[in-house]
């Protein structure tokens, strides 16, 4: 009989984790293993501890590897459809519908704190006082920690559902509707500033003490649904199906903050973007003298044009309103000939908050005399002559005169009785204003049209968004549509954006403020207040547009996340 001997496994030499450097913090996104929604961040000891609202998972997370140890492996159950989190001294807090709860990190066993009125979304601690949010509420009550008593409370800044962390004597907010970040004097709630968030449904932050550069990390989580094509091989007539997975994950969120310009610069980064044309005529035809204009890239707060090249064809370069133009010159275009031609630009784009408040405007200077003849006509067929537009244009601001509660008011009024839809061609404001429902180029012709009529001088912008995929770098990403935004004027400050359409997403509000007078990282700012391109011949028997003539290719590549501005 052979006897079997055990031996012994010699695991191979793994390289042991090194603390998580300046250059890997300020870009590394944190996937915990085992996080399916993340509704709370909270610092303990070294690590991060993230609230899985889906399991009950309470998970300390190493952000340099992303493994996750379970917490609260027998008490799961106290931890399902939690939010909010906050770690103070030896203590968790946290919310689950009215109620705010504490436990021990010994046991793990909830206490109730206190009852709401309302369902609770986000919870913070600082020394004596507990920081409580409430969508439903509207407000973000405090109380001293002892006696449980409510100290003050002040209106939320934003619109969704709001978490909370405190650093000194500032209180911190990321608001998951308004995809924003707020920083608060803590004792006042009066807003310091805020920033966009380079991702969409924000739902934790903390601030994680960084050992090597001695500056804390600001991390942000976030938790969704993704759609994505599935292969089920149980069906086999139609095997790939669409459908949704959870997605969470956190980001560390820079900010760069210009309080003499009055805005505030989030994530950045480095873009690619290529706009070319494919001559592709529907019928032959042979032009003459023809000149194809094409914008180009702007040069903004939150935009830096770091190189454009031509595609296909050279150009030469014409100033127009200050936008810059390439001109494409054909001396024969030939009705056989095919042609690819463009441009290609290096972009680093971010995310911008403008912070004016109505205060700052009470007393502007008059509006320049030339901007009267070409900001506040109509030059785009805007029916700001027909009796439906200008009674809107009255019934939008009523009796105010203040100018930023005037353009806010007219957006919320569009918002309230318009409906976003695709539609095949854009229609005048009338037109539109009758039907109830536009794309974003009809929302932009309405909201000229009214803001002209009361003396606010408005501009096009556009003209498309980078796919919103801030993770997927090297990867070729093509806009599904183009798109165009607003900006206003502000005597004495300057231009300020304003989204056409995006922000009307809750019926008759309250709407978020998200991008009015505010931008995220993937807009592309291209030809402000000029057409986007045109096309002109001195070959007077021709007729023909630059849609019958060819077609487009739009192309993102993201390059990689811009390091923080030191």
């Amino acid at each position: 009989m052979q006897t079997s001997h055990a031996q012994s496994v010699v695991q191979p030499s793994l390289p042991i984790p090194s603390p998580l450097s300046r250059q890997d913090a300020w870009s590394r996104t944190v996937r915990p293993l085992g996080a399916y929604a993340i509704q709370g961040v909270a610092v303990m000891d070294s690590a991060l501890l993230v609230l899985d609202s889906i399991r009950g998972y309470l998970l300390k997370v190493d952000p340099a590897t992303d493994n996750a140890t379970m917490v609260n492996s027998c008490q799961v159950d106290n931890f399902v459809g939690a939010t909010g989190l906050a770690v103070w001294q030896t203590s968790i807090w946290f919310a689950r519908e009215e109620n705010v709860y504490v436990c021990s990190l010994d046991n793990l066993e909830p206490q109730l704190f206190i009852t709401m009125p309302y369902a609770v979304d986000g919870v913070a601690v600082w020394e004596s006082t507990v920081y409580i949010s409430s969508q439903k509420e509207g407000y973000i009550s405090i109380f001293e920690r002892q006696s449980r008593r409510l100290i003050t409370r002040f209106p939320m800044p934003g619109v969704g559902a709001e978490n909370l962390t405190v650093r000194g004597e500032e209180l911190w907010v990321c608001d998951r509707l308004e995809q924003t970040v707020y920083c608060l004097d803590r004792a006042t709630g009066e807003q310091q500033f805020c920033v966009l968030t380079p991702f969409e449904f924000p739902t934790g932050l903390t601030f994680y003490p960084h050992s090597e550069s001695g500056h804390d990390i600001l991390y942000v989580s976030y938790a969704g649904e993704e759609p994505y094509i599935r292969d089920n091989p149980n069906n086999l007539e139609e095997p790939l199906e669409l459908t949704f997975r959870d997605r969470t994950f956190i980001h560390p969120l820079y900010i760069q903050h210009n309080p003499h310009d009055r805005y505030t610069l989030s994530n950045g980064y480095l873009v690619e973007m290529s706009y070319a044309e494919e001559l592709l005529p529907l019928e032959e035809v042979e032009i003459h003298k023809l000149e194809w204009r094409i914008a180009l890239p702007t040069e903004t707060h939150r935009q830096k044009i770091l190189r454009i090249e031509p595609i296909g064809l050279p150009f030469t370069e014409e100033m127009q309103n200050g936008q810059r133009v390439a001109v494409f010159q054909f001396e024969r275009l030939k009705s056989y000939e095919r042609q690819i031609f463009g441009w290609k630009a290096l972009l680093e784009v971010r995310g911008i908050k403008y912070a004016l408040t109505p205060d700052d405007v009470d007393d502007v200077p008059p509006l320049p005399s030339d901007f009267h003849a070409r900001y506040l006509v109509d030059d785009d067929e805007l029916a700001m002559d027909t009796p439906v537009i200008q009674q809107a244009a009255k019934e939008a601001i009523g009796t105010e005169t203040n100018l930023l509660r005037k353009i806010l008011k007219i957006r919320n009024y569009v918002y309230d009785r318009l409906s976003y839809s695709l539609t095949p061609h854009i229609d005048a404001p009338d037109v539109v204003w009758e039907r109830g429902v536009g794309s974003c180029g009809e929302y932009v012709g309405v909201l000229l049209a009214l803001a002209r009529l009361n003396g606010i001088a408005c501009r096009t912008v556009g003209r498309y968004k980078c796919p919103a995929k801030a993770d997927q770098h090297h990867v070729p990403l093509e806009p599904d549509y183009n798109h165009v935004w607003i900006e206003f004027y502000v005597p004495g400050y300057g231009w300020l954006p304003m989204e056409s359409n995006p922000d009307d997403v809750v019926e008759r509000g309250p709407y978020p403020t998200r991008f009015f007078m505010g931008l995220p990282w993937y807009h592309a700012e291209i030809g402000k207040g000029i057409p986007f391109e045109t096309m002109s011949t001195q070959d007077d028997g021709v007729d023909v547009s630059i849609g019958e003539l060819a077609i487009n290719h739009v192309r993102f590549t993201i390059l990689g996340e811009l390091p923080p501005s030191d």
